[in-house]
C-alpha cells in the first residue's frame, strides 16, 4: 500500500479510479479529469489498483508527479471490486466520491455539474450523467452503447419487483455519509454487481437516484465484436447470481429472459430512433437478446456451481 499527498485545501470532491490492467486507456481517462472546469484545489484523486500485471500502476505513479492536485494512490493483489471501492471510500475526505472507470473520458464540466446538482438537491444520494451518442468505432460498439443508455431511460426512483435497473458506479457521484453509513460495499462481490446491491440498500434507507445531462465516453468507443459482448454478459449474469440470493426481490427471472430482451429492445430502438436517427438502433432487438442470453447462460452456470455463488476469480474484473 502506498500513499502520495499533496498539500491543498481540503477536497469537496474525490475521484475515486479503481482500475485492473488499464494501460491501454488510463491515459485518457487521467487527461479528462485533469481537463475539469471544477477548480483542482478542491479535488483529491484516489487511484487503487487491484493487482495490475500491465503497467498501470507505473503510469499512475508518473501522472501523480506531474499533478498541481490531491493524489493518493493504494496497491494490492487481487481482490475484487468491492473491496477497491472501499479503499476509496474509507480513505476519501471529500463530502462526495465521483467514480471514474478507467476507459471512462469525461465532459469538461462533469464534476462541476454533478456537484452543483448533489449541493442543490439534499434529498438525493446518488447522481449520473449519460452516455455521449456518438457514432463508435463499429456499429457493434454503437449498438451496445445506444443498449447500454436506453436502460438508463427510466425512473431509478421507482420501486418494482424485478426491475433491477442500476445507475452503476462509473460516472457517478456518491454522498462519501450515505455509503459509509450502509457499511460500504460488499467485499464479497469481486466482479460486477457491488454497485447494484450498494444502490438497493442505499434506497431502501430512502434516498432518491437521478441522472443529468452532462456526457461521458465509456468502453464502447473501442471496437466492440460478438465474443467480448457474449463474455461481458456471461460474467455479469454469474457475478449477479449472489446478488440475486442477497437480494430476492430484485430480479424477475422473467423479465430477463431473451425473448423479453427481444422486446424491451424493440422498445428502445423505437426510443433511440427518436434521438440519434439512425437505423442502426433497428438492431437493438437481436443484440439485446443476444447478451441476455449470454447473461442468462452465466446466472444459469453460477447456480450450478453453488446455490450461494460468489464472484469466482475466474470472472474477469475491471
Amino acid at each position: 500500500m502506498e500513499k502520495i499527498l499533496g498539500v491543498h485545501k481540503t477536497p469537496i470532491v474525490t475521484i475515486g479510479v479503481c482500475i485492473k490492467n488499464g494501460a491501454s486507456t488510463i491515459h485518457d481517462t487521467i487527461k479528462s479529469i485533469l481537463n475539469q472546469d471544477f477548480p483542482q484545489e478542491y479535488i483529491e484523486i484516489i487511484f487503487v489498483d487491484d493487482g495490475s500485471k500491465d503497467n498501470s500502476l507505473s503510469i499512475i505513479k508518473t501522472y501523480s508527479t506531474k499533478m498541481n492536485i490531491r493524489v493518493k494512490i493504494f496497491h494490492h493483489t487481487w481482490k475484487g471490486l468491492g473491496y477497491s471501492r472501499n479503499v476509496v471510500v474509507n480513505n476519501a475526505t471529500g463530502k462526495y466520491i465521483v467514480w471514474v472507470d478507467a476507459d471512462m473520458i469525461l465532459s469538461t464540466n462533469y464534476v462541476r455539474k454533478l456537484v452543483e446538482y448533489m449541493d442543490q438537491n439534499a434529498k438525493v444520494g446518488i447522481v449520473k450523467g449519460k452516455f455521449m451518442l456518438n457514432p463508435e468505432a463499429n456499429w457493434l460498439s454503437s449498438l451496445e452503447k445506444y443498449s447500454r443508455a436506453a436502460g438508463k431511460m427510466v425512473d431509478f426512483n421507482l420501486v418494482r419487483k424485478g426491475n433491477p435497473k442500476s445507475l452503476g458506479t462509473g460516472g457517478a457521484i456518491y454522498r462519501v455519509k450515505i455509503i459509509r453509513n450502509i457499511g460500504g460495499f460488499d467485499e464479497k462481490i469481486t466482479g460486477h454487481g457491488e454497485d447494484l446491491d450498494a444502490e438497493c440498500r442505499i434506497k431502501a434507507v430512502g434516498w432518491l437516484f437521478s441522472t443529468i445531462d452532462v456526457w461521458f465516453l465509456d468502453r464502447e468507443r473501442f471496437r466492440m465484436t460478438w465474443r467480448d459482448i457474449w463474455r461481458n454478459y456471461y460474467n455479469r449474469g454469474y457475478s449477479l447470481h449472489y446478488i440475486y440470493c442477497k437480494h430476492k426481490d430484485l430480479i424477475s427471472l422473467c423479465r430477463i429472459s431473451p425473448f423479453a430482451a427481444f422486446l424491451s429492445g424493440f422498445f428502445y430502438s423505437i426510443r433511440l430512433y427518436r434521438l440519434v436517427h439512425r437505423k442502426l438502433v433497428f438492431l437493438l432487438p437481436i443484440q439485446h437478446s443476444y447478451k441476455m442470453t449470454a447473461w442468462c447462460f452465466g446466472f444459469l452456470q453460477a447456480h450450478l456451481d453453488s446455490p450461494h455463488a460468489l464472484n469466482r476469480t475466474k470472472i474477469s474484473n475491471i
